[in-house]
């Protein structure tokens, strides 16, 4: 539990709380109540800056796509399978966020600055996707080559999540698989 909000950025505060409460009890139990509590501040200071659960995840999973995005675009210039690996252990690393980010059921899709934060993340992973040579992708178009490599990180990253691939190996397993998928 958090020692209680005394000064800052209460948004922020709130946000962090979120993310520790899904890590230790997963996204069913979040409330904003418990955010709330956690955060050591009156239930309805959440409501302030979220207005409801579905607000709250929007906002967390607005974050956690600009967080990846970050970690994406410092991988790109090292290659696709580097991009790969970053995306696996951004989801590692960041369980809070990533429990909800691909979760349409739990979000506004329509939220702007979702749909900034989901389009800032693509382009990355986009880019990524472009820094393989076009001989190492010459049997698919570009679009198809995004989408598999979409298919790769997001499964192995929620392979991972949910232990059914060993998080000692998952990121040499998600190099190896980049590059046999890209060649």
């Amino acid at each position: 539990m958090g020692d209680g909000y005394h000064h800052g950025d209460l948004r922020r505060a709130l946000l962090d709380e979120a993310v520790r409460a899904i890590s230790d009890s997963g996204v069913g139990a979040l409330s904003l109540r418990e955010v709330a509590r956690r955060a050591g501040v009156s239930h309805a200071a959440p409501a302030h800056h979220f207005g409801d659960r579905r607000g709250l995840m929007t906002a967390l999973a607005a974050d956690g796509l600009r967080l990846l995005a970050e970690e994406l675009g410092a991988s790109v210039e090292r290659g696709f399978d580097e991009t790969a690996v970053a995306y696996v252990r951004f989801a590692r690393d960041r369980p809070g966020h990533y429990a909800v980010m691909h979760r349409p059921e739990l979000v506004d899709a329509a939220a702007p600055e979702l749909v900034e934060a989901r389009a800032a993340a693509s382009a990355r992973l986009a880019a990524g996707v472009r820094s393989i040579p076009a001989a190492r992708r010459r049997h698919v178009t570009e679009e198809q080559a995004a989408q598999a490599a979409w298919a790769l990180v997001h499964g192995l990253a929620s392979l991972a999540a949910e232990g059914a691939v060993p998080a000692d190996d998952v990121e040499e397993l998600t190099r190896s698989s980049a590059r046999q998928l890209f060649g």
